[in-house]
């Protein structure tokens, strides 16, 4: 079983990260992604992709030609856990890759 963010886990993840909101109605975080065109959305969809299936930890997500709205929560902790701060930094590398 994957453990949960304790507390300390859970404030190093918004000081990493502090862009990315808690959810009201669940444990899990999320972010939205403005980028310039469809295109340059879609480049960065691909690229959280493979990093996903790399990691064996899949986002939730909506898409609307250039915005990208990301959920991180791990389904089987019923909450946040490392995978969602790892999957979240390996997003945020894909985002400054596809704003060039």
């Amino acid at each position: 079983m994957i453990a949960r963010l304790n507390e300390a886990g859970r404030r190093k993840f918004f000081e990493e990260f502090p862009d990315w909101a808690l959810l009201e109605d669940r444990d899990a975080v999320k972010k939205t992604f403005a980028f310039a065109d469809f295109n340059a959305a879609w480049g960065f969809m691909s690229r959280v992709a493979l990093a996903a299936e790399k990691a064996d930890h899949h986002p939730e997500w909506f898409n609307v030609y250039n915005r990208v709205e990301i959920t991180l929560t791990t389904h089987e902790a019923k909450g946040l856990t490392a995978r969602d701060a790892a999957l979240a930094g390996a997003i945020e590398r894909a985002a400054r890759e596809a704003r060039g």
